[in-house]
């Protein structure tokens, strides 16, 4: 009887890749966002999130839900909304409704950050999926993100994948086969 079952060692390996490819891929966005806007992956993932509220039911996220969406603890969320707060980029208010409530909004500063350091954080992280499908053993979990953006593309229209910037129809990325191939 083996010590280590063969599908875990499978699953670890796989996840081992997985973890890899967010390593190189978060590093070199981090690199880009810090040198060109002075902002933190992070830091950009929560002005994106919070920039796309809207007004209406269901339109301003809770703590808890911006904190899934950029994958922080709540406590981690509330810290690095103070900090962005205290740069001017982001305000907060009391909810209407609920005075527990409170609504944290991007600043139109917080806007404009956002709308330049947004060329970058895709170019960047377009040039890291390249060279990471140059890597064989990255190469398939590439193929399968740029997937899972190909079907989300088809399946909710023009927008991209929040992150995944989008190529022109029957395109690949440099060292990614075709389709078929």
């Amino acid at each position: 009887m083996p010590a280590t079952d063969p599908a875990l060692t499978g699953l670890a390996r796989n996840w081992s890749g997985l973890s890899l490819l967010h390593g190189r891929v978060e590093a070199r966005v981090e690199r880009a966002l810090q040198s060109g806007h002075g902002l933190s992956v992070r830091e950009y993932s929560l002005l994106d999130v919070l920039s796309r509220q809207h007004e209406g039911p269901g339109g301003h996220l809770q703590m808890k839900q911006v904190a899934d969406a950029v994958v922080l603890s709540q406590s981690a969320t509330t810290r690095l909304v103070t900090r962005l707060e205290d740069r001017g980029l982001l305000t907060r208010y009391l909810c209407d409704t609920d005075r527990r409530g409170i609504y944290t909004d991007v600043t139109e500063a917080g806007l404009a950050l956002l709308g330049e350091a947004r060329p970058t954080h895709d170019a960047a992280l377009r040039r890291a999926f390249d060279e990471a499908a140059e890597d064989s053993a990255l190469a398939p979990l590439v193929r399968a993100v740029e997937q899972l953006n190909t079907s989300a593309r088809a399946m909710s229209g023009p927008a991209p994948v929040q992150g995944v910037p989008r190529q022109p129809p029957g395109s690949t990325s440099p060292g990614t086969p075709a389709p078929g191939s």
